[in-house]
């Protein structure tokens, strides 16, 4: 975004701007900030194995599990609640897991909801089930663990412990700084 001034510093530091092929994005200089299973392609079998076990582990699912009944949130396509997902584990958890861990599960359908807005339009939701959240919030646990780290200093979305306030305050500094471009 330029900022109306003659000063073109670049901001990251670590981003050639030159002219991309057509068609192609501009990619970032990779300087040692990729961890080496990214920069070699796709995960073995056996390391994919080892996540999806990790991702079963029983603390990783029950903090998923305190997450997902901290967010609360509404019924999915199956009509479960937050307050019904625990004694549904322990009736059909073992079966679940051998899905996931032989690449079988698959995931409802999710429910849609629309939300008025102020304005007079409506907000369209797609709701997961609430095993469905489980799943996918003990697969972002994992995930989040080993690939944060090997992030950008300079991004704030979706991450934890940082925000879209923080990433505006640190515009406003790059601006107060000098830079053109941030």
């Amino acid at each position: 975004m330029n900022l109306g001034s003659d000063k073109r510093q670049n901001v990251q530091g670590e981003l050639d701007f030159s002219s991309p092929p057509a068609g192609e994005a501009r990619e970032a200089k990779r300087e040692e900030t990729e961890s080496p299973s990214a920069m070699h392609g796709p995960e073995s079998p056996a390391s994919t194995n080892r996540l999806m076990e990790e991702i079963c582990e029983r603390e990783n699912l029950k903090q998923a599990l305190q997450q997902v009944k901290a967010n609360k949130g509404s019924a999915g396509v199956d009509g479960m609640t937050v307050g019904g997902i625990t004694d549904y584990l322990k009736q059909h958890w073992p079966a679940i897991r051998e899905q996931l861990l032989s690449g079988t599960y698959e995931p409802k359908p999710v429910r849609r909801v629309e939300i008025p807005k102020p304005d007079g339009g409506v907000r369209k939701l797609g709701i997961p089930t609430v095993l469905d959240r489980l799943i996918q919030q003990a697969v972002m646990q994992v995930l989040q663990k080993q690939w944060d780290s090997t992030f950008s200093v300079h991004s704030y979305g979706f991450r934890p412990g940082r925000s879209a306030h923080q990433a505006v305050a640190q515009a406003q500094q790059y601006i107060a700084a000098g830079y053109g471009w941030v």
